[in-house]
């Protein structure tokens, strides 16, 4: 199945990756060649048009000029990903229970592959899926980070504790610091929607629940912000200086 990404660093990691690019749309007006120029080295078709094409194809998004058909983002299954990681690296997989902002999980998926994670788990239903602008928002992290698409979130780290995961929720319900835990362990952190959280049946499946501090006035923080800090916490509880 074909789908439409945009942004220069988007397309131009497609470009030189493995993803099938169909066709490269650049707008008549964009004074940057370094797109079209790429698609004659690769012999990749591309169209100079109108910026309101571009417009009418992927809807009022920042673009930059330029736009790509390409094959559809592939899920992995668990086994998939699970069966990737050498033997001698630590696991470290991040779930995402109820996450809907495209915007979020591109960002997710750019400190993933900076602290090297092995993977990121969704849910196929009332969940954020692979697109344009969780590419775009990635930088080209959705091209190297595997994601899963999984119907019961639940199941899964059942499954995942039989294989030897501990599972660490971010929950402000009875949790300890996230400082407090040490990941040098097959580890799978789970975050929950910021209006939300983690669900009920997710966050019995938990064998740590941890909170991130906070003294300001605010009571949340963004999904991705809070992804960010645990995912490097476990990349300090590894590496330490």
């Amino acid at each position: 199945m074909r789908q439409y990404i945009y942004g220069k660093n988007t397309i131009s990691e497609a470009l030189n990756g493995q993803k099938r690019v169909y066709e490269v749309l650049v707008s008549k007006t964009t004074k940057d060649h370094t797109i079209p120029k790429l698609c004659q080295q690769l012999k990749v078709p591309y169209r100079i048009v109108s910026p309101n094409e571009l417009d009418r194809l992927v809807g009022n998004v920042n673009h930059q000029g330029v736009i790509a058909s390409v094959e559809g983002y592939r899920y992995y299954s668990i086994d998939e990903i699970v069966g990737a990681i050498p033997e001698n690296k630590q696991p470290l997989l991040l779930m995402l229970d109820g996450l809907e902002d495209p915007h979020n999980l591109g960002a997710i998926l750019r400190t993933c592959d900076a602290v090297g994670a092995d993977g990121v788990i969704i849910a196929k239903n009332r969940s954020v899926s692979l697109n344009g602008t969780v590419a775009k928002v990635s930088t080209g992290a959705i091209d190297h980070v595997k994601v899963a698409q999984v119907t019961n979130l639940a199941r899964t780290l059942e499954d995942l504790k039989k294989r030897g995961y501990w599972i660490v929720g971010c929950d402000n319900d009875q949790s300890q610091d996230y400082r407090a835990v040490d990941y040098n362990m097959p580890t799978c952190i789970v975050i929950g929607s910021e209006g939300k959280g983690i669900t009920r049946i997710v966050k019995q499946q938990c064998d740590y629940k941890v909170v991130l501090p906070m003294v300001g006035h605010v009571t949340s923080l963004n999904a991705s912000v809070a992804a960010a800090v645990i995912l490097y916490q476990v990349y300090h509880s590894r590496f330490p200086l």
